[in-house]
């Protein structure tokens, strides 16, 4: 498959050229500017590969710096490839997890041998002790030690609450996500529509928002992917877009990620962009809050601010009494996006962090000229890669996605020419434009088929679509419905009864005549000839 995305990958592959960007990384921090033939050669000791692959793989890094520029292209298992197959995979990955990740804590040694006892069984031949070493040392370290029940390691891996720190901005951010405490309403008819989902994101050193995402919909990798997005991204045309001068300078790429366990956070796509990027995940103790600490307290000063506005349901029943949330709800989601972008970038950016003892953005102002401002080398497949998407069939008439077309002259010379379902990426915070993905492996950019039509999001599309719907049930007339169809019915077995008739009296009209007709001949010997008889003169 041409230029495919990280979660398209075999697992087998991703996971080589994940330990081989691993070791490339620590190569070129060792060696910035330029490497001896030892070195190189000792890169191709630890990757178990030739002194001229390790070169190659190097300059592929460089260039692509990204673990998807070191995924082996070729089909089929790859020269120096030193994978599994499916197979025997499975035995090692069940093997592990139902023998080795106990708390009775047995020996890797005895590991092995169930291994290898296991593929005996099957016909198959036994791993080396050190593919089935390095399989578990691809398993999180914390995570092993808390499935073994090894507390020693799983203290020594844990952040002390209060004590987790970030030595610069952009170290590390945390990400997490909340249902806010507000009834929001409809565009159109301003009637409560329930409350909306907030995600967050701030850096730990600064205490800077990075970006954040409010939708209706509940937590998924799409409400993450789209935080960390505009986390890495200048924001400036969103911030004009929104009528807000004042700044949000914060931008770039994340050396980690620290986020809770949620299904979201630990979607294949979401970890496997992250890793072609080189962000790294770090996911807190499941049941254990304390840890997000910093975002969780941005939570509740962000929801703090809310509980001033109409339609809020505030923290708690006694704090809400009688006040009747949806009846007093007045704003919209975008209407309260905007009014949450204004409290970022003005009042909880401005104003002294009481654990930093000064505003968030004095610290950012102060360090942003001292680190390297990381962004994606190529930016539009890094922002396609946290894109969700969709499978279309590319028809004359365009893409049809969620009720609207889409159409791009690129796509002239692919129409009817191949069955092939097209991989199409799409914003739900702008469908004005979405991304097809041709037969040829290239994407393009394709935009309203009705150049006319304005920019809206995909939950204004869907409500709209929605609302139609209804209007479109409320204008049926049953009994209108009802009544043609029964004198369509009473039409058709009329015309059922005139046929059969007419037919029936066509045959006993033909009878008559060939009555008639053989009568004459009746008592006439056809067997002898009919004499001549001329006409007399």
């Amino acid at each position: 498959m041409s230029n495919p995305f990280p979660e398209e990958i075999e697992e087998a592959l991703w996971d080589e050229a994940c330990r081989r960007a691993d070791a490339i990384r620590g190569f070129l921090k060792d060696n910035p500017t330029n490497a001896t033939a030892a070195d190189v050669a000792e890169l191709a000791t630890d990757l178990g590969l030739s002194q001229a692959t390790a070169y190659r793989l190097v300059k592929l890094f460089r260039a692509g710096g990204t673990v998807l520029s070191l995924v082996e292209r070729k089909r089929g298992r790859p020269e120096g490839h030193r994978t599994l197959d499916e197979k025997r995979e499975e035995i090692v990955r069940t093997t592990i997890n139902a023998f080795y990740l106990k708390r009775t804590r047995p020996t890797i040694s005895q590991l092995v041998r169930d291994v290898r006892t296991n593929c005996i069984s099957v016909g198959l031949k036994p791993p080396h002790q050190r593919t089935i070493v390095a399989r578990l040392e691809d398993i999180d370290l914390q995570k092993r030690a808390r499935r073994r029940g090894e507390q020693k390691i799983v203290k020594a891996t844990t952040a002390v609450p209060g004590v987790f720190r970030a030595a610069r901005p952009l170290e590390v951010v945390q990400i997490d996500h909340t249902k806010a405490d507000i009834f929001v309403v409809d565009e159109d008819t301003r009637q409560p529509i329930g409350r909306p989902w907030l995600t967050l994101a701030m850096d730990v050193c600064s205490r800077m928002v990075t970006g954040f995402y409010l939708t209706m919909e509940a937590p998924s990798r799409l409400s993450t992917s789209l935080c960390l997005l505009q986390s890495v991204f200048d924001k400036s045309a969103w911030l004009r877009e929104r009528e807000i001068a004042e700044p949000w300078p914060i931008a770039g790429m994340p050396d980690t990620l620290h986020v809770d366990n949620g299904a979201d956070f630990r979607s294949q796509a979401f970890k496997r962009g992250c890793e072609d990027a080189g962000i790294a995940i770090d996911w807190r103790p499941p049941g254990e809050p304390r840890f997000g600490g910093h975002i969780e307290r941005l939570i509740g000063t962000q929801m703090g601010r809310l509980h001033l506005l109409p339609g809020t349901t505030f923290s708690n029943e006694q704090e809400l009494a009688e006040y009747n949330s949806k009846r007093h709800s007045a704003l919209t989601l975008r209407e309260l996006e905007r009014y949450i972008a204004l409290e970022i970038v003005g009042s909880y950016h401005q104003s002294i962090h009481s654990s930093l003892g000064r505003p968030p953005i004095a610290i950012w102002r102060k360090c942003e000229d001292e680190i390297p401002l990381r962004l994606p080398q190529d930016r539009m497949r890094f922002w396609l890669t946290f894109l969700p998407e969709q499978e279309r069939t590319l028809r004359p008439t365009g893409i049809h996605l969620f009720g609207l077309r889409y159409w791009s002259a690129a796509l002239n010379a692919d129409v009817g020419r191949s069955e092939r379902r097209l991989l199409v990426k799409y914003d739900p915070r702008d469908m004005a434009r979405i991304f097809v993905r041709r037969p040829s492996g290239n994407f393009v950019e394709a935009r309203y088929a009705d150049v006319t039509l304005p920019s809206i999001t995909l939950q204004e599309a869907m409500t709209a679509r929605r609302t139609l719907l209804a209007k479109g049930r409320r204008e049926v007339d049953a009994q209108t419905i009802v009544r043609t169809a029964i004198a369509q019915r009473e039409l058709v077995e009329a015309a059922i009864s005139k046929t059969a008739a007419a037919r029936r009296q066509g045959q006993t009209m033909k009878s008559k005549v060939n009555d008639r007709e053989w009568g004459s001949l009746r008592g006439v010997d056809s067997s002898k000839p009919v004499p001549f008889v001329e006409d007399a003169d």
